[in-house]
């Protein structure tokens, strides 16, 4: 079995505190058409270099029936920055439009198969895996981007449409496991494509 979820695959369940100081689990999110859900963290180049554009698609896409979902899995044993009160406190100073949630076990990364920072997942009405991977092609440099996958996937499955690229390797650091070197990987972790 891949690492990774595979597309048309459900949405695993999870039941994880979130910055605002309550629990969430996936039927929270029922009543969105289009679930967003990415795992990211408060230190990863690729993360702050991005968040702008990510905070762009969800403001965009939100009166759309899109509901976005932020989940920080790595451990703060190999970066402090990732510890749930940096996770609180850089909510309220960018006060982004997506939920916030804390994997401390680190097994919501390991149901979703999440590979980097960021890592975007699109699940459709159904729970139904649609889009995996990356949200931009320069998610570093806000300057350098030249196509966002992200936007492309979410306008052709609100339209009814096939998505055209369902798949893209997503760009970023790699999760930071517990008690693992900070380039660790599952071995059977591997690109998407």
């Amino acid at each position: 079995m891949a690492f990774t979820l595979s597309l048309s695959q459900k949405a695993p369940d999870f039941s994880l505190a979130a910055t605002d100081g309550n629990t969430y689990c996936l039927s929270d999110f029922a009543g969105a058409d289009t679930l967003v859900i990415f795992f990211t963290c408060n230190h990863c180049p690729y993360v702050t270099g991005s968040d702008e554009v990510t905070r762009q698609t969800a403001d965009k896409y939100g009166p759309k029936g899109v509901k976005f979902v932020a989940i920080n899995s790595n451990s703060p044993e190999t970066n402090a920055e990732d510890s749930f009160d940096h996770m609180v406190a850089r909510m309220n100073e960018h006060n982004f439009p997506w939920m916030y949630l804390h994997d401390p076990s680190q097994q919501t990364a390991l149901d979703y198969g999440a590979l980097r920072t960021p890592h975007f997942y699109v699940f459709d009405k159904n729970r139904q895996l649609v889009y995996t991977g990356r949200a931009v092609d320069n998610p570093r440099d806000e300057s350098q981007i030249t196509v966002n996958d992200l936007e492309n996937a979410l306008d052709e499955l609100l339209a009814g449409k096939e998505i055209t690229t369902p798949i893209t390797n997503p760009i970023g650091c790699n999760v930071k496991w517990h008690k693992k070197d900070r380039h660790w990987m599952p071995p059977e972790a591997c690109d998407l494509i």
